[in-house]
Formats: C-alpha cells, sequence, structure tokens
C-alpha cells in the first residue's frame, strides 16, 4: 500500500506552508495567548479560504469532504507553523456533526438542520465562519479548548450532545496558546447511542487531526536545531560536527520518519470508514512521542535559548507536550492498540 502523497496533495501543502510562512504566525501565537484572537482569526479566514475547513464537512452541506487524507496533509502546514485555535476541535465537531446529520434507520434526524441550531454550524464551519471547540467530557478531561474565542462550545457528555452557553475562567495551560476552561450548562441538542458512536468517530478524526499536528511540529522543531547547530561555533567548529549532537539528531530524524507514514496510514484507514481499527492510536502515540523528543531535543541543544520565552522557538517547544497529550495520552492510546 502506498501512503505518499500525489502531486496535488504535495502542492496544496507546499502552498498552505508558503501562505503560513508569510502570514507571521508566531505574532499570532503570542496574541491568542494573551486573549487577543483577532491575529489569529485573521489567519483562520486565510486558511478557510483555501478550503482547509471545507475538507471536514460533506457537499450536502457546503463543504468539500471528508477527506481525511487531505485533511492530515494540512495538519501537518498547520503544525510545522504552530498556528492557534480550536482547528482540531472545530475539524471533529465538523465530523459529529455530520454524522449525526446523516439518514439513519429510524425515524428522523438526532440534530435537525432548520434554523440556527448545531446542524446550522457545518456550513459556517465549511465556510470558515465559526470556530467551534469540541469537547468530549470525562472527569480526565473537564476543559474545553478556547472557549473564549470559540464561536460554539459543543459537549458530549455519556450519550448526550449539548451546546455550552457559557465557559469558566480560562485555565493555566504548558501551552499558553491553548487557553483552557471549564463549558457551562447549555440545552441538549441530541441524546442516544447515535450520539456516542459520532462522538467515537470525531475523536478518532480529532487524533488524526493531532498527530498530523505534532508531526509538523516535530520536523519544525528539528529543522530549527540543525540550523542552529550548523551556525553554532565551540572550539572553533560548528556543534554540529561533534559526533554525540549528531546522534541525538539522527534518532529525532528517525522517530519522526517513522511516525509519517503510521499518520498517512491512520488517514487511509478513516477514509475507509474503518473506526475500530488500531491505526489511528498507532499513529497518535508515534508522532505525539515524536514531537516530544523533538521539542527535547531543541531544548538541550539550543541551550539557555531553548529556556527563554523571547525566540519563537519556545512557542514549538510549549507547544509539543501539549499536543502529546491532547486527545488521547500515550497511555490511553498505547491500551487501545493493545485491546484484543
Amino acid at each position: 500500500m502506498r501512503f505518499l502523497l500525489d502531486r496535488e496533495q504535495r502542492e496544496f501543502a507546499r502552498t498552505l506552508d508558503t501562505m503560513l510562512g508569510a502570514a507571521d504566525t508566531p505574532a499570532a501565537v503570542r496574541a491568542w495567548a494573551a486573549g487577543d484572537p483577532g491575529p489569529g482569526r485573521a489567519l483562520w479566514g486565510k486558511l478557510a479560504a483555501a478550503g482547509v475547513f471545507a475538507l471536514a464537512v460533506p457537499e450536502r452541506d457546503g463543504g468539500l469532504g471528508p477527506h481525511p487524507v487531505e485533511l492530515a496533509a494540512v495538519f501537518v502546514e498547520l503544525g510545522r507553523h504552530a498556528v492557534p485555535g480550536p482547528l482540531v476541535e472545530t475539524v471533529a465537531a465538523a465530523t459529529l456533526l455530520a454524522a449525526l446529520d446523516a439518514p439513519a434507520g429510524g425515524p428522523g434526524r438526532a440534530v435537525s438542520r432548520p434554523g440556527g441550531d448545531a446542524a446550522g454550524l457545518l456550513p459556517r464551519i465549511a465556510a470558515g465562519h465559526s470556530l467551534v471547540s469540541l469537547c468530549l467530557l470525562t472527569p480526565a478531561q473537564p476543559y474545553a479548548l478556547d472557549a473564549d474565542a470559540a464561536d460554539a462550545v459543543l459537549v458530549v457528555e455519556g450519550d448526550a450532545l449539548r451546546r455550552a452557553e457559557s465557559a469558566g475562567p480560562v485555565q493555566r495551560s504548558a501551552d499558553p496558546a491553548r487557553r483552557l476552561a471549564r463549558p457551562g450548562p447549555g440545552p441538549v441538542l441530541a441524546r442516544g447511542p447515535r450520539v456516542r458512536a459520532a462522538a467515537d468517530r470525531a475523536a478518532d478524526v480529532a487524533a488524526l487531526a493531532t498527530a498530523a499536528q505534532a508531526l509538523g511540529l516535530g520536523r519544525a522543531l528539528l529543522d530549527a536545531t540543525v540550523g542552529y547547530v550548523r551556525d553554532r561555533r565551540q572550539f572553533g567548529v560548528p556543534v554540529g560536527s561533534f559526533q554525540a549532537v549528531k546522534h541525538r539528531l539522527a534518532d529525532t530524524l528517525l522517530g519522526l520518519e517513522f511516525a509519517e507514514p503510521l499518520v498517512y496510514a491512520a488517514a487511509l484507514a478513516l477514509a475507509r470508514g474503518a473506526a475500530d481499527d488500531r491505526s489511528v492510536p498507532a499513529a497518535k502515540v508515534a508522532a505525539g512521542e515524536a514531537a516530544y523528543a523533538a521539542a527535547r531535543t531543541a531544548l538541550q541543544l539550543h541551550g539557555a535559548l531553548g529556556y527563554t520565552e523571547e525566540p519563537d522557538l519556545s512557542l514549538w517547544i510549549r507547544k509539543a507536550r501539549a499536543l502529546r497529550d491532547a486527545w488521547g495520552t500515550p497511555a490511553a492510546h498505547r491500551a487501545r492498540v493493545l485491546t484484543p
């Protein structure tokens, strides 16, 4: 089986890379962390115009998808540039709402389409007009991401889907650009086994997108570190010429190279509708751990620069651990892989 992107997919990824490279994403990340979503929303609009969010929305709702492989390629670039906001959560919300809106064997639909309800978010997500924070509420995960900046906060608790009307105060996070808050109460939009099944599908899409983000983030950290040790000189020679440094960089590269085909294998599994496939948790573990290792390598080889907040490198380093644990910790996903 081929896990390589075709020419159009690679060109789309390169276009996003060029666009984001010219957009000053570090400034948007810092503003988002300070509670100013304006620059991040401007980035959001550019991504929407490129068709990024439409890839998660079915054609019947004004989208282009669903296209998990293309989404994976997109989120690699979003991770490479550390784009802030509930990107994964919006795509996951689109997946959940689309699953609920699909025709079912029983009478009616779990979520009705008319007039401003949750199903009406789908075309708005496709057009980039709505940021949505989706939270699968559990005792271990009581927070919604960026609820203060999102246009809608959807919460799944058990077999019930509700729309939170408020959110608590923002909590401290390892990554300041990931703003966490407890979702407040709100009306129940749907209830029953279809909600649980749709939430499981959304969680798999979210885990895949997070894995792709982590892969892109790890690649960016490795590139920055290689560039630094090539230029930094000690004892009259580049630091990168030291054997111990080469070994550390090689180990980091191997982890990322190993994770990449797993990410695209998981995307292909989702495209085939293999909801019970183990490829998604395997990809999440591999990419999350590889990105975290890349962050540790960057921190060590940059020395004191890696520990200061002023360089943009800190924005990438602080995101690595958050992505590793978002939408399922490594332990939780390993348990899924090992479950018969």
